[in-house]
C-alpha cells in the first residue's frame, strides 16, 4: 500500500479492511516522514499497537 491510500483510509468513515501479513488490522495513525503506520489488530488485542511500514499493509 502507499501513503496516499493510508491517509484516505484513516480519514474515511467507511470500514475498509486492511491486512498486515494476513491479519486484519486497524490503522490508528501514520508518519509520512518515515513512511510508517501505527496499527492494532482487529481480533481483540486492542492494546497491542505496532509501527509498521505502509508497504507491508494490504487492502482487502
Amino acid at each position: 500500500m502507499d501513503m496516499n491510500r493510508v491517509k484516505q483510509i484513516v480519514s474515511s468513515p467507511a470500514d475498509i479492511t486492511v491486512h498486515y501479513h494476513g491479519v486484519s488490522v486497524w490503522i490508528d495513525s501514520y508518519d509520512e516522514k518515515n513512511n510508517t503506520a501505527t496499527i492494532h489488530m482487529r481480533d481483540g488485542h486492542l492494546n497491542e499497537k505496532r509501527e509498521v511500514s505502509v508497504e507491508e499493509l494490504q487492502e482487502v
